[in-house]
């Protein structure tokens, strides 16, 4: 059996394979090697043997080339063929000549506007930009700031600066708290100043009691109301003596500005009915009671959880409070919530701040570009206003603040700091009848309901304090203050 019938065999009818009866190649002179079982067609497709003799083995479960059809070989032209014998693929269906070349054709003059134009807009977007960016920056007002007050009660309690206001009457809002001067509620912890709220002695809802600061000489007020309370059982009378004591301290003997900035890093309180503070008021009235001298409030909030519709200690504030009476109080018009993302005010310590200048005020929270409340102050803050000419009892308003020929006027004079923690009230903080408020702010029970709601109050009372870390005061020194 010669090689090439050895290595493919015989057909079952006995009839030599395709390759046992293939005409032998013939071999180019100098390269017998080569000539090996090379395929007579030229069409690159090596017979077996030629990988065998190449020292390649051959693959066992290969066709053998001869065995293709005579359709599947082609010319080496149309099939293609490198170095090594390997094929690549080349279309026929896309003869030379015939590939459209859009980009060789002349392009028509108006196209280059399509380009052109977007182009344009966008440097004229981009020019604009930034000659408003430069305007703004050009037109804010740069003041020189002396610091007034760096406290972080390193000292303790410096009462040159600070004073702890002492009173029973509700602070004008119906409070239910009686803010204390000792230790009890407002004290220095790890480094932190804290005002705690906790409740009442209980016995001194269940008898005739009197408090009576006036007498021991503690009230920090001279009027009789915020000095003296009573709980009367014996005339069935409603009465009874704050349920709450808590704390409430200003910067009045040692800190006032009038134009600078204020920061205070504090972490508020948790439980229902909390309401802490932190505020500012006119050194002297000079306008006139509140609201006609103003009030900047840097913070206020409520201790309820985030589910409280009005807002919980998930939420703060920023208002002014300005008017010619308490029943025209501009507040609404100067009123800007903002939320903790993600989180509660009550979960960590946050800087509340104020930047307060002779063109503008706002606040912010942790930085002075997550602002809270702007006021630009460039119309007068009566005109801002829109006061009505006559109150509910037909006595004329009057423009008080006209005369100053300030636009910012009432806030134009010096203000001191506030730091305070309340309880309840009834002014409105907390909405009558909504999560269960125990108390209605008209009646004349309110505080006597609240007390005898403590079982509800109390156990979500987990925080009741507001922790101060830092209070920063800057005063505005660059000569402009005087305006």
């Amino acid at each position: 059996m010669d090689h090439t019938e050895h290595f493919y065999g015989r057909s079952a009818a006995g009839m030599p394979s395709v390759a046992s009866t293939a005409a032998p190649t013939p071999q180019r002179p100098g390269t017998p090697s080569e000539s090996v079982g090379r395929n007579p067609f030229g069409d690159g497709v090596e017979s077996q043997a030629s990988h065998r003799s190449s020292g390649n083995p051959a693959n066992p479960f290969a066709s053998p080339d001869a065995s293709r059809p005579a359709s599947s070989l082609d010319s080496a032209s149309a099939l293609g063929r490198y170095d090594g014998g390997q094929r690549y693929f080349h279309s026929r269906r896309v003869r030379k000549g015939e590939i459209e070349k859009p980009w060789t054709k002349q392009a028509d003059p108006k196209e280059k506007w399509v380009t052109i134009l977007p182009l344009l807009g966008i440097f004229i977007g981009l020019a604009i930009s930034g000659v408003l960016v430069w305007d703004g920056i050009r037109s804010v007002v740069k003041h020189k700031y002396c610091l007034v007050l760096e406290e972080d009660w390193s000292n303790g309690f410096n009462e040159k600066i600070w004073q702890k206001e002492v009173q029973v009457g509700g602070f004008g809002n119906g409070e239910f708290e009686q803010t204390t001067g000792g230790d009890q509620n407002v004290y220095i912890e790890n480094g932190n100043l804290i005002i705690k709220a906790t409740p009442q002695d209980d016995a001194l809802m269940q008898q005739d009691y009197t408090i009576n600061l006036l007498k021991d000489g503690t009230c920090t007020s001279k009027l009789p109301a915020d000095c003296i309370a009573v709980t009367n059982i014996t005339t069935g009378n409603s009465s009874i003596v704050p349920p709450v004591l808590s704390g409430r301290i200003n910067t009045r003997p040692g800190a006032t500005i009038k134009y600078g900035r204020v920061e205070v890093t504090a972490k508020l309180p948790a439980g229902d009915w909390l309401w802490p503070a932190i505020w500012m008021m006119p050194r002297d009235s000079v306008y006139g009671p509140w609201p006609q001298s103003g009030e900047i409030d840097l913070m206020e909030s409520r201790g309820n959880n985030y589910t409280y519709p009005q807002g919980g200690n998930n939420i703060m504030s920023s208002a002014l409070h300005w008017g010619p009476n308490p029943a025209n109080d501009g507040w609404w018009r100067t009123n800007v919530k903002r939320q903790a993302l993600h989180t509660t005010y009550s979960a960590g310590f946050n800087t509340f701040g104020l930047e307060w200048s002779q063109k503008y005020l706002f606040t912010y929270v942790n930085s002075r570009l997550l602002q809270v409340l702007y006021v630009n102050f460039d119309t007068p803050m009566w005109s801002r206003g829109n006061f009505p000419t006559q109150d509910a009892n037909g006595t004329r308003i009057v423009d008080i603040w006209s005369s100053t020929g300030r636009d910012q006027t009432p806030f134009d004079q010096p203000f001191y700091l506030i730091l305070n923690l309340a309880v309840g009230g009834t002014n409105g903080w907390f909405e009558d009848n909504v999560n269960g408020k125990p108390w209605l702010d008209a009646s004349p029970n309110a505080k006597k309901d609240f007390w005898q709601a403590k079982d509800k109050w109390f156990p979500t009372w987990t925080q009741p304090q507001m922790e101060v870390s830092k209070v920063m005061m800057w005063q505005q020194c660059d000569g402009d203050e005087d305006l």
